[in-house]
């Protein structure tokens, strides 16, 4: 037993520290993360514990504030000169774990040295004259972040502190080529449990014992009710252009959704049929700019858009001028997702091109009608 020292000595986190691999890839995601490049740096991957305690999350630990220890952490508690009192112990869901002598201990949103002075202070007297206790984190499961989606690396990462936006999609590896235009963080909410209404007086005679009064809920007592979720939709094509504003601060237990860009489709007499990406305010004329342009066999007065309603899912068909849509005569049409732009042949131009093809040069001479 020692003779000095009131108050408890507490060894600070020790995980050893690696720098990831893939975060020196996230530098190189392009200067559309150049505002978050600078954040990179304040986040570090840690090795973990032991192989037997890995987990497939990986750690992420900032330097700018002490780590404060929530629910389902493993946290390893050792008593100088009492054996007996030291070992491991999960955080349960509301905060707290069952210490021997000690009973009770809250543990949420304690540092591990504040939480080595409250064991140490409950010991002192009852158990220990001077007790010297030491906390380690384990395991950090209490700071998930769940990033799915158009990222390079997604999964679950555990963060110390409260990352941005911008931060968690740097650390995820960036974005992939194919994101969208949009970010979703989808927040579980947490509700409180109505207090029981009093039970209304017994007026019968009959009765021979009174009913028994219902027990309230513990006060300021939280549980989830029917898993509601709030949704946030965050611009990322604004904030990757520095509309910062954008770059909203996720919480423990977010899920970061970042959906793959939407497409849409171009078919018949163009010169590069296919899918291509659809980006913000895109119109039928860039689309058929993105299919290099129509062949000499379009019937450009006989256009379709198949475009699916949002409400019953059947397929609308849209017919459009196109000719009068590239020449300005028409509006032009946004395009919008999924949407199937059809440029049909015209059988007269196709017959007028085998008769030019069959004269050769000296055909422009022969005078051949060609409708659209």
């Amino acid at each position: 037993m020692r003779a000095k020292g009131t108050r408890a000595q507490v060894a600070p986190i020790q995980i050893s520290v690696v720098i990831s691999a893939g975060l020196a890839l996230a530098l190189a995601a392009g200067n559309s993360l150049a505002q978050g490049k600078g954040q990179q740096d304040r986040y570090r991957t840690s090795a973990g514990s032991s192989s037997s305690e890995a987990t497939p999350t990986s750690i992420l630990i900032s330097p700018d504030e002490n780590y404060r220890i929530g629910p389902g952490d493993v946290v390893d508690v050792q008593v100088e000169m009492a054996p007996e009192l030291s070992r491991t112990f999960r955080v349960t869901a509301e905060g707290t774990f069952q210490m021997p002598f000690v009973g009770r201990v809250p543990a949420k949103d304690k540092t591990p040295e504040e939480l080595g002075d409250y064991i140490a202070e409950r010991l002192r007297g009852r158990y220990l004259k001077n007790p010297i206790v030491a906390v380690m984190v384990k395991q950090i499961n209490s700071h998930s972040f769940f990033v799915q989606g158009a990222v390079r690396r997604p999964g679950v990462y555990q963060i110390e502190g409260r990352p941005s936006l911008l931060e968690l999609i740097t650390v995820a590896g960036g974005l992939a080529d194919n994101h969208g235009s949009s970010a979703l963080i989808i927040r579980k909410l947490k509700g409180k449990i109505p207090e029981a209404a009093e039970p209304a007086p017994q007026t019968s005679r009959e009765s021979s014992s009174p009913a028994p009064s219902p027990q309230p809920p513990a006060p300021n007592s939280e549980v989830e009710v029917d898993a509601k979720y709030e949704l946030k939709t965050v611009n990322i094509n604004g904030l990757l252009k520095g509309r910062f504003d954008q770059n909203t601060f996720v919480e423990a237990g977010d899920i970061i959704n970042i959906p793959p860009t939407d497409i849409f489709f171009v078919a018949g007499e163009v010169r590069e049929p296919g899918s291509f990406p659809l980006k913000e305010g895109t119109t039928l004329r860039q689309a058929l700019s993105l299919a290099q342009g129509m062949t000499f066999k379009a019937a450009t007065g006989r256009g379709i858009i198949f475009r699916e309603d949002p409400l019953s899912g059947k397929r609308q068909e849209i017919k459009v001028d196109i000719g009068a849509v590239m020449s300005g005569k028409s509006e032009d049409i946004a395009i919008v997702a999924n949407d199937i732009v059809i440029i049909p042949n015209s059988r007269t131009k196709s017959v007028g091109g085998v008769i030019l093809n069959s004269f050769g040069l000296g055909a422009s001479q022969i005078p051949i009608t060609i409708l659209r």
